[in-house]
This record gives structure tokens, C-alpha cells and sequence, in this order.
């Protein structure tokens, strides 16, 4: 089984890719209201700042800003995951999937980058807001609308 290092810096921005196990599907954006529920709660409980957020229909990409003394993400994304995946028809399963009581639905890893200055913060803020662009689904940030570009 891998073993991954995580840094060990607390109060940390990170950027973040999240992905479905299946790609090409739309269930983020179809259930959009289920994930918001998933953050709201796990937010509420182990609270994080969020600089920056696009969901997309198979993926998203997120930057959070972790309080200070606190570097547990891997811990909220699992409660994210697990919260959203409640309720929703299994996804197709494989042993290992039994083996751990995953539904799967996720990607079993999340990709993650400690953001090194406020360049490389403003850089990836900037990224989850073009990022439907870039994937062709509208023609300017605005007219996204699972996006933190609305928000003022």
C-alpha cells in the first residue's frame, strides 16, 4: 500500500483536484446541492476558508485556506466525499471497494499543491475560475455557474 508524505504545515493554502472515479459523467453538477450540503456540514464542523471553487461535471478544483495550528484536510475531504456519496446509487464496485465500504463514486486520492506565495495562491484562484472555459462549457468565468467567480 503507498504511503504519501503530506507536509506538515498548518494554516496552509492548498490547491486541490477532486475527481469522480468515473470520468466524462455529469453527477457533481446534476447533484450540486448534495455536495454544497457535504461542505456546508463538514465546514461547520471542522471549519476551513475557501479562497476559490469550481465544480465541474466529473471534477473540481478548490483552494482552501486551513486555520492556523490545523493541517487535517485529508480528513474533511473524506467526510466531504463520504457525506455527498450518501443516498446516491453506488457507482461500479470493485473488491477493494467493498473491502473499505466505498461506494464507488471518488477517485479514491485527491491531487493537492501547497501554494508557495501569494503568486502561486493567485495563479491557482485564478485557474479555478477559467477552468470551465478551458473545458469549453462557457465562454467567459461569469457564466459558470458552480463557480466562487460569483462571489464577491
Amino acid at each position: 500500500m503507498s504511503s504519501y508524505l503530506r507536509p506538515k504545515v498548518t494554516g496552509a493554502r492548498i490547491f486541490f483536484t477532486v475527481c469522480l472515479a468515473e470520468a466524462g459523467g455529469d453527477l457533481l453538477t446534476r447533484e450540486v446541492a448534495a455536495l454544497r450540503r457535504a461542505v456546508a456540514v463538514t465546514k461547520a464542523e471542522r471549519p476551513f476558508g475557501i479562497a476559490a471553487w469550481v465544480v465541474l461535471p466529473d471534477h473540481m478544483h478548490c483552494v482552501w485556506e486551513m486555520p492556523t495550528g490545523d493541517r487535517d484536510y485529508g480528513t474533511r475531504w473524506r467526510l466531504i466525499k463520504s457525506r455527498f456519496s450518501m443516498g446516491l446509487p453506488t457507482g461500479p464496485l470493485r473488491q477493494s471497494h467493498l473491502r473499505r465500504q466505498e461506494r464507488g463514486i471518488w477517485q479514491r486520492r485527491f491531487w493537492e499543491h501547497h501554494l508557495r506565495d501569494d503568486r502561486d495562491f493567485a495563479n491557482h484562484v485564478d485557474y479555478c475560475h477559467v477552468n470551465p472555459v478551458k473545458h469549453g462549457f462557457v465562454a467567459r468565468p461569469e457564466d459558470w455557474p458552480y463557480s466562487s467567480v460569483h462571489r464577491p
